[in-house]
């Protein structure tokens, strides 16, 4: 049977070069992006070129706990199979980042819209599902007035400490799940990679993209991450290894997760 694989934030950068790799491989894509234009083009684009899979869009603002999940409901209602979740949508550099529900933007879309989707599709994915999470080099110490939107940061800092907290729920939500949910990887794809957020932040046109499609592709399908629950992949340096010694701690780690998911059971309202 076809793999079916849900991939936020697709229609450019790494989600759209990792897209297109996935359909020449003949697998069924689901792609979400927030512009109803470009989700058109991608799907134009991946339509005309080899591959047989099937290609459906899903638009979201995942800047939103609400908006990602009515994805998540959406997804479960017209999506009967679903074999690998992977959460690359991010933001980094934005000139106002506070969001209507009081939050900084570069934690609702790097950090909670990723653990919604991941705890709201779980069921679907299954056993044999896979949860990959798109991590950075760029980890930093969480602050959890920060990541509750009570204190304002620098582009780089929110950056960084919201993919630090991505990787603690990802080592948290594997050490708690069971032999019935799926697998959660946290995978840095490669610093400075040729993408739209790495032109935009830093004026350079960065690294082959395909180095980031490539891993995260491994990621989802190959039998090198088949027990690799919890891991961090850093691609910098073609290897499992210990993300920020943060992720690591026990008490900062429970600290965070609390914060995390009373933030998350708030705006659910």
């Amino acid at each position: 049977m076809t793999k079916t694989i849900l991939i936020t934030g697709a229609t450019d950068g790494i989600g759209l070069a990792t897209a297109e790799l996935l359909h020449a491989r003949g697998l069924d894509l689901l792609l979400h992006g927030r512009s109803e234009a470009k989700l058109e083009r991608t799907r134009a684009l991946l339509n005309d070129s080899p591959g047989r899979g099937r290609v459906t869009t899903y638009r979201a603002d995942l800047s939103s706990v609400a908006s990602a999940r009515g994805l998540v409901d959406k997804i479960l209602r017209e999506e009967p199979q679903l074999d690998v979740l992977i959460n690359n949508a991010g933001v980094f550099a934005m000139a106002d980042p506070r969001t209507d529900e009081g939050l900084d933007a570069r934690f609702a879309v790097n950090t909670l819209a990723p653990y919604v989707l991941a705890c709201g599709l779980a069921g679907r994915l299954g056993p044999q599902g896979r949860i990959v999470n798109l991590s950075s080099a760029a980890q930093a110490p969480v602050s959890i007035d920060a990541l509750t939107g009570r204190e304002r940061l620098s582009n780089d800092q929110a950056y960084a400490q919201s993919k630090l907290a991505l990787t603690m729920w990802t080592r948290a939500l594997a050490a708690r799940w069971g032999e019935d949910d799926p697998l959660l990887v946290a995978v840095n794809p490669g610093s400075l990679l040729a993408s739209k957020m790495v032109r935009d932040a830093y004026g350079m046109q960065g690294k082959d993209i395909g180095i980031g499609a490539d891993i995260l592709m491994r990621a989802a399908l190959s039998d090198e991450f088949t027990s690799a629950s919890g891991q961090y992949f850093d691609n910098d340096r073609g290897r499992f290894g210990d993300p920020h010694p943060d992720a690591l701690d026990p008490a900062k780690v429970a600290q965070m997760m609390d914060a995390l998911e009373g933030l998350v059971a708030k705006l659910s309202g």
